[in-house]
C-alpha cells in the first residue's frame, strides 16, 4: 500500500448507532449518534449513512473543483448532494446504495457532464465504492 498524506481517525463508542458517539482524535468531530426515526429510532443525532454521505459530498466536490480547474474551466456555483441509502440484503446483511447530485453553473450540460464523469474517475469515495456499491451521478446546470 502506498504511504499515505494523511490518515483520518475516528472512534466510535457506547452503542454505536444506537446512541454511542463518534469523535475525531483531535476533537474537531463529537457527535451523538443515533438510530433514525426513518429507521424505527428515536432520532436526534447523526448516523454512519449521514457521515458517509456529507464525506463523500464534500470529497467529490473538490474533486469536481480540481478537475475543473485542471481543464482551466470555471464554474460559477456548485453544489454536491449526496444521498446514501441502506438497504437489507440476503442473508440478514446490509448494502449501501448511492446518488450524487451535481449543481453547477457557468457552463454548458455537455460539458457538465464531462466534468462529473471526470471528478467520478478521482474522487477518492468514488474509487472506494465503484464496483461495490450501487452508484449513479448526475449533473444539473442551473
Amino acid at each position: 500500500m502506498a504511504d499515505s498524506i494523511y490518515t483520518a481517525v475516528a472512534t466510535s463508542t457506547g452503542d454505536g448507532r444506537a446512541g454511542g458517539r463518534a469523535a475525531s482524535d483531535d476533537g474537531v468531530l463529537d457527535l451523538t449518534l443515533a438510530v433514525p426515526k426513518a429507521m424505527g429510532g428515536p432520532g436526534g443525532g447523526t448516523n454512519p449513512e449521514q457521515l458517509f454521505a456529507a464525506g463523500w459530498a464534500s470529497c467529490f466536490h473538490s474533486a469536481l473543483k480540481g478537475v475543473a480547474a485542471a481543464q482551466k474551466i470555471t464554474i460559477a456555483d456548485s453544489a454536491v448532494i449526496a444521498e446514501v441509502g441502506i438497504h437489507p440484503t440476503e442473508g440478514g446483511a446490509y448494502g449501501l446504495s448511492a446518488a450524487l447530485h451535481v449543481e453547477l453553473s457557468g457552463v454548458d450540460q455537455a460539458t457538465a457532464d464531462s466534468l462529473v464523469e471526470a471528478a467520478h474517475q478521482v474522487c477518492p469515495y468514488s474509487n472506494a465504492t465503484r464496483g461495490n456499491i450501487d452508484v449513479t451521478v448526475d449533473a444539473t446546470v442551473a
